[in-house]
């Protein structure tokens, strides 16, 4: 690593926040223009830098997080295909898309001018990285590099918990920005104790859109500086969610054990520290019931967890649990305390519907590797708890191959409260795809109508402009900005 690499990070001032913002701002209407060579340009660099550097950043990485080195060699692979995949997205022309609509004579309705719908990027983004993804959520993670191809500069705000790691790669990204020849506001990152620092940045008056992963208190608090400044700007954020699993009965009687096992692993992937981990799950009462909870208790028993990403984030995984243990409505199925000095054992916990549905408290997610089975009378009953929970980045519905109307009303039920439905599978891979949602309605974000997974990403970026009657030469641009 360079020395800038590796140097000690410094807070930034006041002024280092309002200098990063101003640069932004000048960066703004060059790049927005820019061309797609260019944007594919330095998203490619910066995936080329990453993996010029693969080892001294997972070691650093690894050192801050205790994810493992696997884990964390994975994520960094994600993090260049996401790069090197929106690179591609802007290429193919994903950023200049253009709707041609040619004139249509007579008045209104039938008739109308010729209107050409274009989109014009929103100018510099503040994105604000994730703890639990150091790589694939943070600096140069999605929201960086869907910002960039959509043609908006990038202030991120560092992540305390990988703080070292993110001064690197914001290092790295620097020096391809000007090996690239390009104005050194179309980067650049700030840091800071607290949360002066974060909102400073995003109430700055060049910045023109948030983005945000990470907690419901944290994310509300942003969005409220967003929407109060004196010209309110969109603010994307992911928060909590607790992504139901739904086990219908057929699928208990094919398949309870292995489904039991995998879901285990699910829940205690990433030591429960992924947005999409299980939290409710959603089981009908009887033998068959009772064996998958046995089966599950013992599988998630058996499954070893490493160190959480922080204290503050294993203070509120004990939190959570203590205030699972204290709810007379749970049962426990399996509760091991652990002293702090030690890996969290994973929670087990178990209620009715009724009790659930009740009482809101239950809907809040336990971030870590914790679980609630929620029991149902009748096949019905599944629908009123997902109504409950509200809001889901996924819902997991097993057990749906008949297509009867009791499973139809299941289907429209999920897809109400949630951006991603699953019917195979567990809900912790979450694929980088043209097809990808990840973003439902709240609390799982304050945008259910975007996401920030996968290409349509960049879509968060990119505001509608209809232009009426153009003259020929800005047709000729083909969506491209003056």
């Amino acid at each position: 690593m360079s020395t800038t690499m590796t140097a000690a990070p410094i807070d930034s001032t006041p002024a280092d926040v309002d200098a990063a913002a101003q640069a932004a701002g000048r960066a703004s209407p060059g790049w927005g223009r820019s061309e797609a060579a260019a944007r594919a340009g330095l998203l490619r660099g910066l995936g080329e830098a990453l993996l010029a550097h693969r080892a001294p950043l997972v070691a650093l990485a690894d050192q801050e997080t205790r994810l493992g080195a696997p884990r964390l060699d994975g994520e960094l692979d994600r993090t260049v295909f996401q790069l090197r995949g929106f690179a591609d997205q802007v290429m193919h022309g994903a950023a200049f898309a253009v709707t041609d609509d040619p004139a249509v004579a007579g008045p209104p309705p039938t008739g109308h001018p010729a209107l050409l719908r274009v989109r014009v990027p929103l100018g510099p983004v503040a994105v604000f990285s994730a703890s639990n993804f150091p790589f694939a959520f943070s600096v140069l993670g999605g929201d960086t590099a869907s910002a960039l191809a959509a043609g908006c500069p990038v202030v991120v705000k560092a992540h305390r918990g990988h703080r070292g790691l993110s001064h690197a790669v914001a290092a790295l990204a620097q020096d391809v920005v000007r090996a690239q020849g390009l104005p050194s506001g179309l980067f650049a990152l700030v840091d800071g104790r607290g949360t002066e620092v974060g909102v400073r940045l995003l109430a700055h008056p060049a910045i023109a859109a948030g983005a945000f992963t990470g907690s419901v208190q944290g994310g509300l608090a942003l969005q409220r500086v967003a929407r109060e400044r004196p010209r309110p700007i969109p603010f994307f954020g992911e928060l909590g969610s607790v992504n139901p699993v739904v086990v219908q009965a057929a699928a208990l009687a094919a398949q309870g054990e292995a489904l039991a096992q995998g879901l285990a692993a699910s829940i205690t992937q990433g030591c429960g520290q992924f947005c999409t981990s299980p939290g409710v799950i959603v089981l009908p009462v009887g033998a068959a019931g009772d064996a998958f909870v046995e089966a599950l208790a013992a599988a998630l028993q058996a499954t070893p967890t490493h160190p959480m990403l922080s204290p503050a984030m294993r203070d509120g995984f004990e939190t959570g649990r203590a205030r699972w243990t204290a709810h007379p409505g749970l049962q426990p199925l399996l509760h091991i305390p652990t002293p702090a000095a030690q890996p969290p054992r994973p929670v087990l916990m178990q209620t009715d519907a009724a009790c659930f549905i009740a009482d809101t408290t239950l809907h809040e997610e336990v971030f870590g590797p914790a679980a609630l089975v929620v029991r149902i009378d009748d096949p019905a009953q599944a629908i009123d708890v997902l109504q409950a929970v509200g809001g889901s980045l996924t819902v997991t519905l097993w057990g749906m191959d008949e297509g009867r109307a009791a499973d139809q009303a299941l289907v429209r039920a999920a897809c109400q409260i949630a951006g991603r439905v699953l019917f195979d599978g567990y809900p912790t891979g979450v694929a980088v795809s043209a097809g990808q949602q990840h973003g439902g309605p709240f609390p799982s974000s304050t945008e259910p109508g975007s996401t920030s997974v996968g290409w349509a990403a960049m879509d968060r970026f990119l505001r509608p402009v209809c232009l009426q009657q153009a003259p020929d030469w800005l047709r000729q641009r083909q969506g491209r900005p003056c």
